[in-house]
């Protein structure tokens, strides 16, 4: 398909500290895509309501939904109290590209951030998320995701170890982070294509595309909850490989960690050869490398594009 820009300009945002009131003007829509999230949507409501800006304005919480469960009539309860909140309904599930592509046209804000309905960000997260829009060549941040599982455990050690792999990516390759969880980018993307696994790594090469620059926030924290079982975790990581693997084969453009040179640089620097946990790493690893091996094997031999996926239920709890 062709991917389509909006015809308006890309506003400039060639701000200075001193001028608050320019910095005020800059407006945030904040999309969340949600599936029968019902156990998490009222604590990531709150604490986007909770945000603490003073460098631009939240006007927009938009969930897109096409929830079965009390999804839905939890965020219209919500939209009573705020009427920034607003629920866009999907008529059918479509995957998450698409209900991407339905806040992106119902968005109006000068920034936007995507993110995900089982996280839960800090008071300070989207502020410190969009700072960096302050320099006119920055179109897209990404913000650090923390998982909240139980370290002491062999899955919360995988855990740990995956997004310690990513932070260390984004802060070795600072002109090629690894962006997800919660992402925020210039209001000039009209759609992605609807059959991606991975819409946060077309619209990083879409912002790369336009001439604008990527910045890793590990500032702008963000808590998760990872698989707490091996098939949650290998469900996930092959969906999630097969997915670049498309993009790569589409477009020609690799995210960040699918350089093994740029993973070899990083893993010293995640392993801690005093930590007693050191067998659990180094599970950790070899379920990362299978769960890559069964994505492959989803694109190369089966050929399936898993755009549309099964819930992992046991990430659902922060």
């Amino acid at each position: 398909m062709n991917i389509m820009y909006s015809n308006k300009a890309i506003p400039d945002f060639q701000f200075h500290v001193q001028n608050l009131d320019e910095m005020l003007k800059m407006k945030i829509s904040i999309g969340i895509c949600a599936y029968n999230e019902e156990r998490n949507i009222s604590k990531i409501l709150d604490a986007l309501l909770e945000q603490e800006t003073t460098i631009a304005s939240i006007n927009q919480i938009l969930i897109v939904s096409c929830s079965t469960d009390k999804t839905n009539e939890i965020v219209q309860k919500y939209g009573k109290r705020d009427s920034r909140i607003k629920l866009v309904l999907q008529k059918k599930r479509d995957g998450k590209a698409s209900a991407v592509n339905l806040f992106l046209k119902k968005a109006t804000g000068d920034i936007l951030v995507l993110v995900s309905a089982d996280t839960l960000p800090e008071k300070s997260t989207i502020q410190t998320l969009v700072e960096p829009f302050l320099d006119s060549n920055v179109g897209m941040t990404g913000g650090r995701p923390i998982p909240t599982n139980n370290r002491r455990k062999f899955m919360g050690t995988v855990s740990y170890f995956l997004w310690s792999l990513h932070d260390g990516v984004s802060k070795t390759d600072l002109e090629n982070p690894k962006c997800g969880e919660i992402i925020a980018f210039r209001n000039f993307i009209r759609e992605i294509p609807k059959d991606t696994a991975v819409d946060e790594a077309w619209i990083e090469m879409l912002v790369r595309k336009k001439g604008f620059t990527l910045r890793y926030v590990p500032e702008a924290v963000i808590y998760n909850h990872g698989p707490e079982s091996i098939p949650d975790f290998l469900k996930q990581r092959r969906r999630i490989h097969s997915g670049h693997l498309h993009l790569k084969k589409k477009v020609g453009y690799e995210v960040s960690t699918m350089k093994i040179s740029t993973l070899l640089k990083v893993m010293p620097g995640v392993f801690d050869p005093s930590f007693k946990g050191l067998p659990f790493l180094v599970g950790a690893v070899f379920l990362e490398v299978y769960g890559r091996l069964l994505g492959a094997y989803d694109f190369y031999v089966k050929k399936r594009n898993p755009y549309v996926w099964d819930m992992v239920a046991s990430t659902k709890e922060i």
